[in-house]
């Protein structure tokens, strides 16, 4: 009791306003962060990875825990830039790293295995830099929720160790979200965005002409003022899903017009709107149903 009361006065009074359960959380993630002793972050720019990159730095200090930003022409670059603006506004530490996943066939193949051979390539570059830093651990920003998706590149982490310590604490991704937001997270309510390889469907190859159609479509529709969307590519037909709460907007015909030129300006030819609106996971839906 006197340790989490300790703990309980290290954090102040950002607490205050957050549940028993949540408290208790918030508590375990530094005690795991403690018992770490220096971590390098795999960081995204995404709220799950800004999170612990935020706590980590405010637990152990900068020179115990540093952040690594990998960049590929998988990952936009403007997320990329706004990931080393948050990571500047929370004080952390950031290292850059290129990954080459490209370079696997085996990623390039899309199978269901891809993401696996991706976070390969990730652990590949982030092991000697850890090592580099004089770092101890490697951690990434997998949450409890993460259990219930496919995620072969979880399995590659187990295999290299990688500690997932907000999945260890039991952070669901409302969890992440609303400690986030307590902490100033700049992220804390951002949308949910993986690699552009995610929105090909699997056994359909990965290029980086794909890659780079589905960046400009997304690009174009956020500018738009579409925040939550993917653009499912589907060779020449692109398959847009969006939130449901913004269907209304596509009455206007004027703005369905501007949709359609601005993604076949991004290469494809015909324009389709996923019906069920946006989704996490979208394309493991056809996996479940070869099950």
């Amino acid at each position: 009791m006197a340790q989490l009361d300790e703990r309980r006065e290290t954090t102040g009074t950002t607490q205050e306003a957050l549940s028993d359960a949540l408290v208790g959380k918030y508590a375990y993630l530094q005690a795991i962060l403690r018992e770490l002793g220096s971590v390098l972050v795999a960081y995204s720019g995404g709220v799950d990875s800004a999170l612990l990159l935020k706590v980590a730095t405010d637990t152990l200090g900068a020179e115990h825990a540093v952040g690594a930003l990998a960049s590929s022409a998988a990952y936009d670059e403007e997320e990329t830039a706004e990931a080393v603006r948050v990571a500047a506004t929370m004080g952390a530490r950031l290292e850059r790293v290129e990954t080459r996943e490209l370079d696997d066939p085996r990623y390039m193949a899309n199978g269901a295995d891809r993401c696996y051979f991706c976070k390969n390539e990730l652990f590949d570059q982030l092991e000697p830099l850890a090592a580099h830093l004089g770092l101890a651990h490697i951690a990434y920003g997998m949450n409890r929720d993460d259990r219930g998706d496919w995620r072969p590149g979880q399995r590659a982490a187990r295999e290299r160790a990688v500690r997932a310590p907000l999945d260890e604490a039991s952070f669901t991704k409302a969890d992440v979200r609303t400690l986030a937001h307590r902490l100033g997270v700049p992220v804390w309510d951002k949308p949910a965005l993986a690699c552009y390889s995610s929105r090909i469907p699997y056994g359909s190859p990965v290029t980086v002409e794909a890659l780079r159609q589905v960046g400009r479509a997304e690009r174009a529709l956020r500018a738009l003022d579409f925040r939550q969307v993917r653009v499912r590519h589907h060779e020449r037909l692109a398959r847009i899903e969006i939130d449901p709460a913004d269907f209304p907007r596509l009455l206007d015909a004027v703005l369905r017009e501007q949709i359609v030129r601005e993604v076949r300006a991004a290469g494809y030819l015909y324009v389709s709107l996923d019906l069920q609106g946006y989704r996490t996971g979208s394309l493991n839906e056809a996996l479940l149903r070869r099950q």
